[in-house]
């Protein structure tokens, strides 16, 4: 198993996906909350660097289950976006079949 992880890229790009998805999922929970109770909240530029970084899905879907963000336009337009952009550079590379 191991040897097929290292030798095959998608692997690689589901596990980094996986991985930054749910910090990002994580990370509107967390912000959602912390919005509740008047506490320090995550900057947008964190949230956004997440997505960019291949959390985007889990951004998204935080964003749909906590009913967080959905409103700010840097959000609602630009993650689906983001994620758009990195599913075609992963079927450009090949990395989707």
């Amino acid at each position: 198993m191991k040897e097929l992880f290292l030798q095959t890229p998608a692997l690689w790009l589901a596990a980094i996906v996986l991985g930054m998805s749910l910090i990002g999922f994580a990370l509107m929970g967390a912000d959602k909350y912390k919005a509740h109770h008047n506490d320090w909240r995550i900057p947008e530029r964190t949230l956004m660097l997440i997505a960019l970084l291949g959390g985007s899905p889990g951004v998204w879907l935080g964003m749909r289950v906590f009913h967080h963000k959905t409103l700010h336009h840097l959000f609602s337009r630009g993650v689906p976006a983001i994620f758009a952009a990195e599913a075609a550079i992963a079927v450009y590379f090949g990395l989707i079949r």
